[in-house]
């Protein structure tokens, strides 16, 4: 097989993947469903994608709260505002911990034959470790806002984008997820 031919190949598995893998078929019949074998696999992969995603969020993040004890300023601030520091920080670490917990599971748990539990176990601290990121991103803007915005506005804008992430982040797919649930299905993926 040539290099082209190859290629080609590679294309029409990938779409065929993609088709599978997003619950739908182009043509009622085309593809078999997905096995029970596939379908962890896939979730296990889709986790994958997405936790270096979050991963990569949270490090800066955290990296940048750590860094801020360093500061000349941070020697003035407030019991408060030490107080707020204090709670990102450790928010902030918690969902680092929560994050990369699953690539710890999977290296501890490889060849094992766990996979099963090893995927809802690492969805679960996903959540878990969302929860955590959207916290220290409130308490971070809560820090920097105190300082920038005039009276309770700070307060007002942090409880704005804590709304915005509840809406996005959670609201929005459990909202997706029971539509969803109402519809008949037509297939079994």
């Amino acid at each position: 097989m040539t290099m082209t031919e190859q290629s080609v190949q590679s294309a029409r598995e990938d779409t065929a993947c993609c088709a599978r893998h997003d619950g739908h078929r182009s043509k009622p019949g085309d593809e078999a469903p997905e096995t029970p074998r596939e379908r962890v696999n896939r979730r296990w992969n889709e986790i994958l994608q997405e936790t270096r995603v979050t991963q990569t969020g949270v490090q800066i993040l955290f990296g940048f709260l750590l860094s801020v004890a360093f500061t000349p300023l941070f020697r003035e601030l407030e019991t408060l505002d030490r107080a707020i520091y204090v709670t990102t920080v450790v928010l902030g670490a918690a969902a680092t911990g929560s994050l990369i917990a699953p690539v710890s599971l999977h290296r501890f748990l490889s060849g094992q034959r766990m996979k099963d539990e090893l995927v809802e176990t690492a969805c679960r601290l996903m959540m878990c470790g969302m929860v955590l990121l959207a916290l220290t991103i409130g308490c971070t803007l809560l820090l920097i806002l105190r300082f920038v915005v005039p009276g309770v506005l700070a307060e007002v804008l942090v409880g704005a984008v804590m709304l915005w992430f509840g809406l996005c982040w959670y609201a929005l797919p459990l909202l997706l997820r029971r539509r969803a649930a109402r519809r008949p299905r037509t297939d079994d993926a």
